[in-house]
């Protein structure tokens, strides 16, 4: 009998000799680890108030050549797609022609001037010789007649002559402006016809050239009174290029709606003095209206949606969440702009809202608390 209450009292004490340390373990057991984030500051910076489209590049001038007398085509000076000057001669058209005709109209117009000489020395004679009754007046005004016609026909003739000499100066086809040529629709030794329906090359100009794009008509109002202030600055980025965008003017406001679409047409001037926009390319275009001073920025990444409108997670000094109900009034980049709502330093969840909850412990994730590393 005692023996059994001895071996009762040992196993209890055995008991809780061994249950002792459990417990005293799960009392010191630390505390669950908060959700890891990252996180970053919300900045007051100035951010450029902008617009966005999609722009298509236009050259300035566009020009068919055309000649402007027929002939035989003697020679090219140029080949497709070469960078022409204006003045720069571009093909010739057979002189001899030309020069034949003018040459014809030189003799006409040096006999019909010996002609009005003569005539201008009777008529001289034939002064004195009526004042003193030795012929008549009818003799007079006839002379003086012809005289007048030939004064008239000499005065055709040099048209004639200007004329040919213009004809032989078409023969030289020169580039009307500063450009670069396109194909070239016609070769040496063809036989090229004046004003042609088409045109024999096509010249684009390059520098300075348009990039016109439409935006909606309510952005017109806005664009009127920034531009009215100081020259609008426009950014144009082709899609295929990762080099720095080009940086233009906004030079052309049209001067109507479109009612079929609702927008207004606009054209950014660029000089383009390194040929990266070329005619006829699509590319992005970024109209800059003014830059809003110290205005409250946030990661647009950090920027949540609910029920309620936007919100963000706010990173409390006791490292728990605060779900804050926010005001973006547009986005500019990879950034938001913040209306209301957040102030500038307030530290913002920019990765793994999704296991957050008002209050919820957080814990920044290494090297990604602002100021604190990369």
């Amino acid at each position: 009998m005692k023996t059994s209450r001895s071996l009762l009292i040992m196993t209890i004490a055995l008991a809780l000799l061994a249950g002792g340390p459990a417990c005293s373990r799960r009392k010191k057991a630390p505390p669950a680890p908060g959700s890891p984030v990252t996180v970053a500051a919300a900045q007051q910076k100035d951010v450029p108030l902008e617009l966005g489209a999609v722009g298509r590049v236009e050259a300035i001038q566009t020009v068919g050549v055309k000649a402007l007398v027929g002939g035989e085509v003697t020679r090219v000076y140029f080949k497709e797609g070469q960078p022409v000057r204006k003045g720069d001669i571009l093909f010739t058209i057979d002189p001899r022609p030309f020069e034949i005709a003018l040459k014809q109209a030189e003799s006409q117009v040096e006999r019909d001037r010996a002609q009005l000489r003569n005539a201008e020395t009777d008529l001289a004679r034939y002064t004195d010789l009526v004042r003193k009754d030795y012929v008549t007046k009818e003799q007079y005004d006839a002379l003086a007649a012809n005289r007048d016609v030939l004064v008239a026909t000499v005065k055709a003739d040099e048209a004639v002559v200007a004329n040919a000499r213009l004809n032989l100066d078409y023969a030289t086809v020169r580039s009307p402006i500063d450009g670069r040529t396109g194909a070239l629709f016609i070769d040496a030794g063809n036989i090229i016809k004046a004003n042609d329906t088409n045109p024999a090359v096509v010249i684009d100009q390059m520098s300075p050239i348009y990039v016109a794009f439409a935006v909606p008509e309510e952005n017109l109002e806005p664009i009127r009174t920034f531009q009215a202030a100081a020259p609008l600055t426009t950014e144009a980025v082709p899609e295929t290029q990762t080099a720095a965008p080009v940086a233009g003017v906004l030079t052309f406001i049209d001067n109507a709606v479109d009612v079929t679409t609702g927008t207004i047409t606009l054209k950014a001037t660029f000089e383009n003095r390194d040929l990266v926009l070329w005619p006829g390319q699509f590319l992005n275009v970024r109209l800059t209206l003014t830059t809003e001073k110290g205005v409250v920025a946030v990661p647009s990444q950090a920027v949540q949606t609910g029920q309620a409108g936007a919100y963000v997670y706010v990173v409390k000094e006791d490292m728990t969440a605060e779900m804050r109900p926010v005001k973006v009034a547009r986005a500019y980049g990879e950034d938001s702009v913040i209306a209301s709502g957040l102030k500038a330093g307030e530290r913002v969840v920019t990765d793994g809202q999704l296991r957050l909850y008002p209050g919820a412990k957080v814990e920044i994730k290494a090297g990604t608390e602002p100021g604190r590393g990369a």
